[in-house]
């Protein structure tokens, strides 16, 4: 075996020759055990200067992503480069991890997570950690002396993996995989795939913050390797996401789930009832100094567990940055948000969840509500289908936004912030058409320091017509509009909650 110089962030690198094919196969970090070559794709295991044949890795699922194999970057004033790949699969959809050997021979991992990127680190647990099932969904846990949520507890399997490896799932074997996460902001993903659960501690980060070099010049691909014809209609279908994990096809609005990948056969469901977008999909525009482009949207209805006759309804896009990941857009009678999932889960007071606290600030409880998705368009990064429906809570600290969504198998919070419909419009170039965009926040109650008699009296006169003319509606549906005829009990808007939580464990 081989020994020298390699590229900055590593110390050394080993190389032998693959038994599969005679290619060499390197190792940049000590602490790799497995590879997989690259020419022929066999599995091999390191076992002291020769390399074993173990099997044959199945092919990987290529992707946009602007990671590869040899990018460098520097995490904690430490080097590191990237030298593997894992993709995982779970039953909605997959998920990538990146190893990462770093300049003191230990290794660390880069993953997605709800659509941005955490930087994790191997974590020794002081006392032994149970078994996956004694992990239930939304309970509070003790690690280390440190409290978390678990926000998923999922079965999953290997589905592919690239260049060298730190350990290696049996390709396709069910194991468990738990995710705990704290009111700082810190995920731990617990890993029961080998003789003992594998701890590692996270943080999320941003590509630029980690000064990347090596990165693909683009996020593109060739359009042959991700279009299919609609099961449906036969339309021609184009993927534009890596992650995408559900599209709507343009022709016939049929959702279509991309989990299993594009190679099976597709699920499909057939959507009528459109709701027509206000934002175009494919529209680009820059909202708190990041460049966005409109990828999804989504209509959903929400209704108060204890009267299900009261409905409301909100707007959902999902917008994406090749380096920041995804965010939300959200349209709803209250006013825009814009919104990500949080890499930690917030702590909720024990006296009924009247209170959440997270980084530092305390949100009050404004609303509990059942949501449901009614109809979806684009691309999205997990696996969407209509009729999908979660369990909401939602708190606010002014302008400060919070939400918790929990399906059956996930916990996943939402922080953000109102914004204005006038930044919206200006964002997406949309001022022509600006007061389509406009919600209660732009309204003058809202805008003024203080209320005169002629502005109550406007007020009171045009909500006396709204009722009248409400009380003659007959044709009002639910599934797509708002047609709660009493919102004193609650306030109208999805946008302080009603936030996907953008389902997925990855």
């Amino acid at each position: 075996m081989a020994e020298g110089s390699s590229t900055p962030g590593t110390q050394r690198f080993y190389s032998a020759p693959c038994p599969g094919c005679g290619a060499p196969v390197e190792f940049r970090s000590a602490q790799s055990t497995h590879a997989v070559c690259a020419y022929c794709q066999s599995t091999v295991v390191r076992q002291g200067d020769t390399l074993a044949r173990i099997g044959k890795m199945a092919e990987l699922f290529d992707d946009f992503s602007p990671l590869q194999l040899v990018v460098a970057g520097t995490f904690q004033q430490r080097r590191f480069t990237l030298v593997g790949r894992l993709q995982y699969q779970y039953p909605e959809g997959r998920w990538t991890e990146w190893n990462a050997a770093l300049d003191d021979d230990s290794l660390a991992v880069l993953s997605e997570d709800n659509g941005a990127y955490v930087f994790s680190r191997p974590m020794s647990a002081t006392t032994a950690l149970p078994a996956a099932e004694h992990f239930r969904l939304g309970a509070t846990t003790a690690v280390n002396g440190k409290a978390y949520t678990v926000t998923s507890n999922q079965t999953v399997s290997l589905r592919s993996a690239q260049g060298e490896l730190g350990h290696l799932p049996a390709l396709g074997a069910p194991f468990a995989m738990v995710e705990l996460r704290s009111d700082d902001g810190e995920v731990l993903s617990v890993d029961y795939s080998g003789a003992a659960p594998a701890l590692s501690a996270g943080r999320a980060v941003l590509l630029d913050e980690l000064q990347l070099s090596g990165l693909r010049e683009t996020s593109a691909k060739e359009d042959a390797g991700r279009q299919f014809n609609c099961p449906n209609c036969g339309s021609p279908v184009t993927v534009h996401l890596d992650s995408s994990k559900s599209i709507t096809c343009p022709s016939c609005n049929s959702l279509i789930d991309l989990s299993k990948g594009i190679g099976g056969e597709l699920a499909h469901a057939l959507q009528d009832e459109p709701v027509a977008p206000l934002i175009a999909l494919g529209s680009q525009g820059q909202l708190q100094g990041v460049p966005w482009q409109v990828v999804g949207f989504q209509h959903r209805m929400g209704y108060a567990p204890q009267d299900a006759d009261e409905h409301f309804g909100w707007s959902e896009y999902l917008l994406y940055n090749r380096k920041r990941g995804f965010a939300f857009l959200v349209d709803s009678e209250e006013g825009w948000s814009l919104v990500k999932p949080t890499t930690g889960a917030p702590k909720m007071s024990s006296s009924m969840a009247q209170h959440a606290t997270y980084l530092g600030t305390r949100y009050q409880l404004k609303e509990n509500y059942n949501a449901e998705t009614t109809y979806v368009a684009g691309e999205f990064y997990w696996q969407v289908t209509r009729g999908q429906k979660t369990s909401n809570r939602n708190f606010v600290s002014g302008r400060n936004l919070l939400s918790l969504e929990q399906s059956a198998k996930e916990l996943t919070w939402s922080a953000g912030s109102l914004i204005g419909s006038d930044t919206v419009a200006a964002a997406f170039k949309l001022m022509a058409s600006k007061d389509l965009l406009k919600r209660s926040d732009a309204s003058p109650v809202s805008r003024s320091g203080g209320v005169g008699c002629v502005t109550i009296i406007i007020v009171v006169l045009v909500i006396l017509l709204l009722l009248a003319l409400m009380s003659r509606c007959t044709s009002c549906d639910p599934r797509v509009e708002n047609c709660s005829s009493s919102s004193s009990s609650r306030s109208a808007g999805g946008s302080f909650g009603g936030y996907s939580s953008g389902g997925g464990h990855k």
